[in-house]
């Protein structure tokens, strides 16, 4: 894909080697970028990254209470910062002249220079992270947002009841009918995660979008033949979202649900983009790199690290 390209200042540390540069995902492409915080032990290469904030982010990064939550904010950070400046063309961007802003709901957006004569790029963005794993989801032209969560997240009330307060009547009746209670514990993780970043594609905030008002659930589509398990077969799984207020709640998302590094449940959520294909249900195209920033990116895409179990996607 070509854009238009703004050179940013180059002053990177000698000591950190280049951000191998990426073209912007194509229309109905999402990237995605991981990091397990676990493999992040060099604390020269943690320094450096505290180098690539803003004084504001270093303040909120240093303010977080225990070890494991400064690293997992600072590598929230850093992760967002060196993905966005890799979608460059025939030149590399600074992580460090990057500046962000919010929306009026809170969701966080790429502050791109106003100037004349440069359009900036149709970019959108989102972040999620655990103690154990931090994520960057990447698309062009449509919102996206992200959620990721462990598998063995422990949930301190009982799962129903728990349910009742937070989800739809259908969705507390689909846990109900669940009689394994670890079979049901992940089937509550992953509706979770499912709405978490339904709700952060939207952009407005949890209080405009509450769990009970909307419901995520999965229909079988028979054409396209994309299954999720990578197995053969005539059907596929399409989650959708349901909701009793289409004019703020809207439902033309597609979602992919994914079992990422063994341990943990990834959710995407991308508008659809109605100018290719209309209203078909069209696969998600899917890429995705696990990385340490200036040190390794590696393709998992296709890979026992990143395994589609949920929604309609075509890895590349």
């Amino acid at each position: 894909m070509v854009m238009n390209v703004r050179y940013f200042q180059r002053n990177f540390s000698s000591a950190l080697p280049p951000l191998v540069p990426l073209h912007l995902p194509s229309k109905l492409e999402t990237h995605f970028w991981y990091i397990l915080p676990d493999e992040v032990t060099s604390t020269s290469l943690l320094n450096q990254y505290m180098e690539l904030l803003s004084p504001s982010e270093k303040l909120n990064v240093n303010q977080m209470r225990g070890d494991n939550n400064r690293k997992g904010a600072l590598l929230a950070r850093a992760l967002v910062r060196t993905t966005i400046a890799r979608y460059q063309t025939n030149c590399q961007a600074d992580p460090r002249s990057l500046k962000f802003r919010r929306n009026r709901y809170g969701k966080p957006e790429v502050d791109w220079p106003n100037e004349d004569n440069w359009c900036p790029p149709p970019l959108h963005f989102n972040i999620s992270h655990t103690s154990s794993l931090v994520a960057c989801g990447v698309t062009v032209d449509v919102p996206i947002g992200i959620d990721v969560e462990e598998k063995q997240r422990r949930i301190k009330s009982k799962i129903l009841a728990f349910s009742k307060r937070y989800f739809s009547p259908e969705e507390v009746k689909i846990l109900s009918a669940i009689s394994d209670p670890d079979l049901q514990h992940q089937e509550f993780i992953k509706l979770w995660t499912l709405k978490e970043a339904y709700v952060k594609a939207l952009g407005r905030g949890f209080s405009a979008a509450p769990f009970k008002t909307f419901t995520i659930r999965s229909r079988v589509v028979t054409e396209g033949g994309f299954h999720l398990s990578e197995t053969q077969g005539s059907e596929a799984s399409e989650i959708v979202v349901e909701s009793d207020d289409p004019e703020n709640l809207t439902s033309n998302w597609e979602f992919a649900l994914l079992d990422l590094a063994g341990s943990h449940y990834a959710a995407i959520c991308v508008e659809k983009d109605k100018s290719v294909g209309g209203e078909a249900s069209i696969p998600m195209r899917l890429t995705a790199w696990k990385t340490i920033p200036f040190i390794n990116d590696e393709p998992v895409t296709r890979t026992d690290a990143v395994r589609a179990i949920g929604g309609l996607i075509k890895q590349f």
